[in-house]
């Protein structure tokens, strides 16, 4: 979508999804709003060409989710995230920008993630089994956790052992296509907020088709 499109002929396309309590910012309020009291209310209409997420980074992840999901991966995602402080930089360019296909990173479950995930001890010290990205082993024994992060472009994400207990070729930051977990428990976290219950398995993989990021 060209900057011209986005602020005339189809802005009747573009949706803002305001989250919780949060403010339109300036820049977006001549076009169609929707409120999004919690993630479980989203909803995304027909037709829609371009949404942007007023709200933190668990709800761009939650938007891209739903897209994922609803097989809508054709709809640009801008984003204007709360420190921006009335975010009218981040809003222009939410409204105004060229959307680009970026990586998406998902997990097994069809959550997404757009800044970080992590695993993390369930009880204690440390988490016991082996993670790997691809074929570099990232820990085998313990760990007192992994952070997995998107990359922007190829080959999809990143992912490194945390303290101490590593073991095997991958100490520092390994990039791939998909970062697993196999362990006695586990306790995942997506962009800040930790699932409801332990897992011992868990898997971080680029989908195949990638999202199309505006700005």
């Amino acid at each position: 979508m060209t900057a011209r499109e986005a602020s005339g002929e189809v802005s009747d396309r573009v949706v803002v999804l305001v989250f919780g309590a949060r403010r339109i910012p300036r820049a977006l309020t001549d076009l169609t709003a929707v409120t999004v009291p919690s993630q479980s209310d989203l909803t995304i209409p027909d037709g829609t060409a371009r949404v942007i997420v007023v709200g933190g980074h668990a709800d761009l992840s939650a938007t891209l989710a739903r897209l994922l999901r609803d097989d809508r991966l054709d709809v640009e995602v801008g984003f204007v995230p709360p420190l921006t402080r009335g975010g009218f930089g981040a809003a222009r360019r939410a409204r105004d920008g060229v959307a680009q296909r970026v990586p998406l990173i998902r997990d097994e479950t069809g959550a997404v993630i757009v800044r970080s995930a992590r695993w993390l001890p369930t009880g204690g010290d440390a988490i016991t089994g082996e993670a790997v990205v691809d074929d570099t082993v990232l820990f085998d024994g313990t760990s007192t956790g992994v952070v997995i992060e998107p990359l922007p472009g190829m080959p999809g994400l990143r992912a490194r052992a945390l303290g101490r207990g590593r073991s095997g070729p991958g100490r520092g930051w390994v990039a791939g296509r998909a970062a697993q977990l196999g362990s006695t428990g586990v306790l995942v976290e997506r962009d800040g907020v930790a699932a409801a219950r332990p897992a011992r398995r868990s898997a971080f993989y680029r989908h195949i088709q990638g999202w199309l990021r505006v700005g």
